[in-house]
């Protein structure tokens, strides 16, 4: 079976590779990924605040919105908190793309246009081969409409691709209350890929102290169905590449990510839980099955469940959501039945 994919216009040995994580602050990580057979590596964020706070030399600095305060600065983590800081993060780049012969994607986190822009251009210098826009915002303003919040990603993703060369991908939530037409904006304006999808991370409370918790808690196999969902509606429809991120463990997992249309799958809860060697337990699982199942290539099965393979989608889409409603009723009648 032939596993070759192209993915924000770089030519892959197959789509599977980790995510952004932790795993790349330690080479010796990183060249166990490439080792476990990785088509790339991409990097965890470096913060738009990280990079504020060494621009202005201050200890605390959100400045991402207006109301900004004091207060607010303090729920953000020290600097020391952060494994590379900006310089560090511009070396760590470099040092992985000595390192390794696969493509080196950076990623950037942030929700303004704002000057910080300028480490994308540093970011390329350093020899990264894409960039990838984790875009992480929380709307909570009342008076801040849809619009508005869609308009932050336009915004950012215009000023990025007239500040760099390099492939850009963007790194969506779920949430939009339109997401195939901000896809299909995006896609106007020229960025090369869309990921789907950025995991949110709801805090918890503990009544106690009257305090947030932050919790955070690793992916499973059952939060495919969302990002499964996304890939399939714009599957076939966008010039974009598309990727996946999140909900991967399995191979039969990397399988449905690319029925639906995936060109690239991210992993990384699996990762942390089970080393960089797990990724080849995918790539071997994702190539038995397709061979088994007389696949050809991956272009083959790419988007062959997707929305575009269906003569009426939105008549697809709603008589699965009743056929799902009802599927719970059959299901407890069977159940009595025995």
């Amino acid at each position: 079976m032939n596993l070759s994919t192209r993915y924000l216009g770089l030519d892959l040995r197959h789509p599977f590779m980790p995510g952004a994580s932790p795993l790349v602050d330690d080479i010796d990580a990183v060249r166990r990924l490439e080792d476990a057979g990785a088509s790339a590596i991409v990097m965890h964020s470096l913060f738009e605040e990280q990079i504020e706070h060494e621009r202005e030399g201050l200890a605390h600095h959100l400045g991402v919105h207006a109301n900004s305060s004091a207060e607010a600065a303090s729920y953000f983590p020290e600097p020391a908190a952060f494994a590379l800081g900006p310089d560090r993060y511009l070396e760590q780049v470099a040092r992985i793309k000595a390192q390794v012969g696969v493509p080196v994607i950076a990623s950037l986190n942030g929700t303004t246009p704002e000057g910080w822009l300028g480490y994308a251009r540093l970011i390329e210098q350093a020899g990264a081969d894409a960039l990838e826009l984790n875009f992480y915002h929380v709307a909570t303003d009342l008076l801040e409409d849809g619009a508005a919040v869609e308009r932050r990603v336009i915004d950012i993703v215009a000023v990025l691709k007239e500040t760099i060369a390099i492939p850009l991908a963007v790194k969506l939530s779920p949430f939009y209350s339109s997401l195939p037409n901000l896809a299909w904006r995006l896609d106007q304006l020229g960025a090369d890929g869309l990921v789907l999808f950025n995991r949110f991370y709801q805090p918890d409370i503990d009544p106690e102290l009257l305090e947030t918790v932050p919790a955070l808690r690793l992916s499973t196999s059952a939060e495919l169905h969302l990002r499964l969902r996304g890939l399939a509606i714009l599957s076939g429809r966008l010039q974009a590449s598309l990727a996946l991120s999140g909900g991967v463990h399995e191979p039969v997992d990397a399988v449905k990510a690319v029925m639906a249309g995936a060109d690239a799958v991210q992993i990384v809860s699996l990762l942390l839980r089970r080393g960089p060697g797990a990724l080849a337990q995918i790539v071997r699982g994702f190539e038995a099955w397709g061979e088994e199942h007389e696949y050809d290539s991956v272009s083959q099965m790419r988007g062959s469940m997707s929305l575009s393979r269906c003569p009426d989608p939105e008549a697809f889409e709603r008589g699965n959501y009743v056929r799902i409603l009802q599927s719970w009723r059959r299901t407890e009648q069977a159940a009595a039945g025995h």
